[in-house]
């Protein structure tokens, strides 16, 4: 056992120590190692201190190091404050709620009274989509053209990046490191390429960023800060607008769809109305925005009516957005959009949107461009009087309505024109001045005229022509001269009945009151000699009754009846009639030596048809696009001042110039036309006009003014008399008015009046007692009334302060129903 002991125990001592050699030479290996380590570190360490010196040396004296070690470290810093400006900065950020309303500038409308379209008005041509109305074909070509993945990213499609960066101009950029700070260098070529932005970023850029984009060449820094100096230091100002403006585009493109997101409840639902937005607000050339007004424009058709076999028309106009100067079709050379249409057709295959033999038939298809047809409104001059009468609104009674308003369609105008009475007055006047062409030849196309057309009961303007559409062998439609409004003319004879109304108020005379009719002189200006008078026939009848004289037009009676009441009673009675152009005092008016509109003219002539108190107005309502009718025009007023009988006499006496036959408008009173009017004709010194006015009888009826002349005052030729030029635009426009029942019936005069005038034809004695007209006398009540306003309900105008007595004729609007048909109601 000892033994064994001490011979296991000297096995052990001899382990021992064997292992502690092995420590002690592998301990002596490693401190070995370690030097030679330390001695390799401190090779290489002098290694890079000599390279570093080296290269510290190239550095200072190689510009091209300088320039690469910038474009290595200022990218990178300005990636890192970029991304957290993009991810973690939400201030400053735009109004949400205008974004998801959604108001763009679109097209404004001018209706007429039965809600056809006057006149489309606008600064951009657009319609507003929503996106079930896209057809998927020309969905399909927007995503394969713009942005395959729009429905997957989160509103920047980071898979773009690389190419962007292959395709950045890194020679413009380094050339932009030579040239001083604050040079112009807006005519260098960019850094960044144009395209990769997705459909969110194109719509962020045009809605927010418009500012932004309009300065983004210029050679002004458009940012503050130090940053964007440096920056622009680096790559030159208008890369740096570029790229901050760019990164707005991003931040906000990010922002906007969690946004949406968040207000519609899902990303899908989100996509779809950026997708309509998009589809809304992009420009599309030729002055049209979005793709319904381009469908239009383009291809003559709405854009709901593209099918699957439209995908040629869908690839073209989903080609327009990446550049339209250069791809929007036109006639004549379409060899670019053409190009860029195929390939959009070859992106929709690859997309797995189209087949490969449709795509092949569409690449093989040509373009077909629906021709351009001018449309100009037919009632230019009822257009522009519409526009001058919106900027006179009163702020007060129609609150934020201004012609901006409606060039940006966010309102519509209801006018009070009616198509069809306007469509007849431009054929008779356009017929009537070429009949005076051909007995004239010489003035062919430069003798011009105008016509208004009112209603009786409140002075709606039915119909306005402000010229012929053609003069001086040019197209006038679009004419900035509107004669019925512009024109200062003398209304010659037409100014007579005035005259006779004043008599009468006066109590001076009736319609069997003897007036002279003998030779007459009236007071000449400065130290010139008295003027005598004559008529139109050179002779005098002597003493005849009032009703004749009016009826022929007698100059030497006019003038008694104006030297027997005064002047100042003809001045008082034309300005109580509508008459608001300052007249001259002198008996010479009377004969219609004064200037006054055509418009002026009408409107007292409807009031001596009616005793009824109106301005004339052409806008009957306005309403908001969101539905709300924001003005409407007031009802007019019938309280005046004449009695029942002075209007009656004014009545029948105009009733007699067309049933008497020396009346100057007899031609009138003809089977052939078969209307009972009142009238009075007028012409001119030296028939420098023709003139006739006329109506129809009371509040139902209406009244139709004519001038025709010409613009320079030269005269018409000898015996064109308002009767031969004027008259027969009247008369043509009477008969296709009540033939098409665009009035009612025609109402008839009064059976006491007529049963005067048969007498007086008959030469047995006529009764003292006229027919009344229906107006109002005056009372305390009424005076009272008019010294306060109209009682109103809501935005209205009033042109009369006293109580109105009916509403104007219901105004037709115009509206889509869910399939996107356009149906028109009165609500």
């Amino acid at each position: 056992m000892q033994l064994l002991f001490c011979e296991t125990r000297t096995y052990q001592e001899g382990a021992w120590n064997t292992e502690l050699g092995s420590r002690t030479l592998r301990a002596s290996a490693v401190r070995t190692h370690m030097r030679n380590i330390q001695l390799l570190l401190l090779r290489l360490s002098e290694t890079i201190q000599g390279s570093f010196s080296g290269l510290r040396r190239v550095y200072q004296t190689r510009r091209w190091l300088r320039v690469v070690s910038l474009l290595a470290v200022v990218p990178f810093v300005l990636a890192l404050l970029g991304i957290g400006y993009i991810t973690f900065d939400r201030r400053d950020l735009p109004d949400l709620d205008a974004f998801i309303r959604f108001e763009p500038p679109t097209m404004g409308y001018i209706f007429d009274a039965n809600g056809h379209v006057l006149i489309e008005l606008g600064k951009e041509h657009r319609e507003v989509v929503q996106y079930d109305g896209i057809p998927e074909i020309l969905r399909h070509a927007i995503l394969s053209a713009e942005d395959r993945n729009f429905f997957s990213h989160g509103g920047v499609d980071y898979s773009a990046f690389p190419r962007l960066l292959c395709k950045a101009n890194m020679h413009a950029l380094i050339a932009r490191t030579e040239g001083p700070y604050g040079e112009n260098v807006a005519k260098r070529s960019p850094v960044f390429p144009q395209g990769g932005s997705t459909i969110t970023q194109q719509l962020v850029r045009g809605y927010f960023l418009q500012a932004l984009m309009s300065t983004a060449a210029s050679d002004t820094l458009q940012h503050r800060g130090i940053l964007p100096h440096l920056l622009a230091m680096t790559i030159g100002v208008p890369g740096a607008n570029q790229l901050l403006r760019k990164i707005e585009e991003i931040r906000l493109s990010l922002w906007i769809e969690s946004e949406m997101q968040n207000r519609y409840g899902s990303k899908r639902k989100a996509k779809e109305e950026l997708f309509a937005r998009y589809a809304s607000f992009i420009y599309l050339g030729n002055g049209r925005y979005g793709f319904a007004a381009a469908t239009q424009y383009y291809f003559g058709m709405p854009m709901t009516a593209l099918t699957d076999g439209d995908a040629d028309k869908a690839a073209l106009l989903a080609a327009i957005p990446k550049s339209p100067s250069e791809y929007a079709p036109a006639p004549g050379d379409n060899e670019k959009p053409l190009r860029r249409r195929n390939q959009i057709l070859a992106l929709m295959v690859r997309n797995h949107f189209l087949s490969a033999q449709t795509a092949e038939r569409c690449q093989h298809t040509p373009i077909y461009l629906a021709a351009q047809v001018s449309t100009p409104t037919e009632a230019p001059a009822a257009v522009g009087n519409v526009l001058d009468e919106l900027k006179g609104l009163d702020a007060g009674l129609a609150l934020n309505i201004d012609k901006s308003q409606l060039l940006e369609g966010h309102i519509e105008i209801y006018s009070t024109i009616n198509a069809q009475i306007q469509s007849f007055a431009n054929g008779a006047l356009e017929n009537e001045l070429t009949l005076y062409e051909r007995r004239h030849p010489q003035s062919k196309g430069l003798v011009q005229g105008s016509v208004v057309v009112l209603r009786n009961s409140d002075s709606a303007i039915l119909a306005e022509v402000g010229g012929r559409r053609k003069y001086k062998s040019q197209n006038a439609t679009y004419s900035d001269f509107n004669r019925v409004t512009q024109s200062m003319r003398q209304p010659g004879s037409a100014m007579k009945p005035i005259v006779y109304l004043a008599a009468f108020r006066d109590g001076e005379l009736d319609l069997e009151t003897p007036v002279s009719d003998e030779p007459i002189s009236v007071a000449a200006s400065g130290d010139r000699p008295l003027k005598w008078v004559a008529n139109f026939d050179s002779e005098f009848k002597g003493v005849i009754p009032a009703r004749q004289a009016l009826a022929e037009s007698r100059n030497a009676a006019a003038i008694w009846i104006v030297q027997k009441i005064g002047i100042d009673s003809v001045l008082n009675t034309a300005r109580d009639i509508g008459i608001h152009t300052a007249l001259g005092r002198f008996d010479s008016t009377a004969l219609g030596a004064s200037d006054v509109t055509l418009l002026e003219l009408a409107n007292a002539y409807r009031f001596m048809a009616t005793g009824i108190h109106a301005d004339p107005y052409v806008i009957a309502r306005i309403r908001h696009t969101g539905g709300e009718v924001t003005y409407t025009h007031s009802a007019p007023c019938c309280s005046t001042r004449d009695t029942g009988e002075e209007l009656s006499l004014i009545q029948e006496g105009l009733r007699g110039v067309v049933r008497l036959p020396s009346g100057t408008a007899h031609s009138l009173d003809a089977r052939t036309f078969p209307i009972p009017v009142m009238g009075k004709t007028g012409t001119t010194n030296e028939f420098r006009d023709a003139v006739f006015v006329g109506s129809t009888y009371g509040p139902d009826g209406i009244t139709v003014a004519v001038r025709i002349g010409f613009d320079d005052n030269r005269s018409l030729g000898g015996m064109e008399t308002g009767s031969r030029a004027a008259l027969p635009v009247f008369r043509e426009v009477m008969l296709k008015t009540y033939k098409a029942n665009l009035v009612g019936s025609a109402p008839t005069f009064p059976a006491e009046m007529e049963k005067n005038i048969d007498a007086y034809l008959k030469g047995e004695p006529v009764t003292k007692e006229p027919a009344l007209a229906p107006a109002v006398v005056d009372s305390a009540e009424t005076v009272t009334a008019r010294k306060s306003p109209c009682p109103t309900t809501g935005p209205t105008q009033s042109t009369n302060p006293c109580n109105p007595i009916s509403s104007p004729a219901s105004v037709i609007y115009r509206h889509k129903d869910m399939r996107g048909l356009t149906v028109f109601t009165n609500e």
